[in-house]
């Protein structure tokens, strides 16, 4: 045994809603690999991770959409100048396997697919809200609600859509690409389109607040807006022009 070796570091401990469970994962692979602090990531429902977060759970580490990372600096549960944004994320549009997509090019074309569809699954927190006041502005809710079925948390829309549940969904394009079954027709229109951004945050609680730091600079470095493009995600910068 070599003395001189360095003691392995033991892992952070973060938490992550399931949009972002496989960047993080990989990002974390790559950071560990050169040398970075290891991350235990454990990825739920983002409203549950925001639950366990404010009830004082011990994490290092917090990744959650931006609106969430806030109400949590704001209640104290989370250091408010270690927020870091990480990447931005469309919603998309899939159908099971096999089956005729409607068309999704424009607005118009969403609005009649919601009225079309048998069965509609789209998912909790940010998105999921987005998506039910564009159903509002539309004056159509109530007309389709019967239709709409909201995944509990954790599940993914994808899963849905591929054992038949529903003929339509709509998620974070990054919790749909790849998932079997299923085909991922395009993200929605520019017009109407739900962007979020997710963002991550060092707890307060945290011991090690400099090695979390360290991570978070480490995840959102511009070296690896490839990873983030190969997971359905985009960097912050630029922004595609309007």
């Amino acid at each position: 045994m070599n003395s001189d070796a360095s003691p392995a570091r033991s892992p952070l401990r973060a938490i992550s809603s399931m949009a972002t469970r496989q960047l993080l994962a990989e990002l974390a692979r790559v950071n560990a690999s050169a040398g970075g602090t290891p991350l235990e990531l454990e990825s739920v429902g983002g409203v549950d991770a925001a639950r366990r977060v404010a009830a004082g759970e011990a994490f290092d580490l917090v990744f959650l959409a931006s609106d969430a990372i806030e109400k949590l600096i704001a209640s104290g549960h989370l250091l408010a100048d270690s927020r870091c944004d990480l990447v931005r994320s469309q919603v998309a549009v899939a159908v099971k396997s096999g089956v005729p997509a409607p068309h999704i090019a424009t607005a118009s074309d969403v609005r009649q697919a919601f009225l079309d569809a048998a069965s509609i699954g789209y998912s909790t927190g940010p998105s999921g809200n987005a998506l039910l006041a564009l159903l509002d502005r539309w004056g159509i809710r109530a007309g389709v609600q019967e239709k709409l079925r909201q995944a509990p948390a954790g599940v993914p829309v994808a899963a849905m859509v591929a054992n038949g549940e529903v003929v339509l969904g709509f998620q974070q394009r990054s919790e749909m690409i790849g998932a079997p079954g299923v085909e991922v027709i395009g993200d929605l229109p520019a017009e109407i389109a739900i962007e979020t951004v997710f963002s991550g945050a060092v707890c307060r609680a945290s011991q090690r607040t400099d090695e979390a730091r360290a991570v978070l600079e480490e995840f959102a470095a511009p070296k690896h807006a490839a990873i983030k493009r190969h997971h359905g995600m985009a960097t912050l910068w630029p922004r595609p022009a309007s």
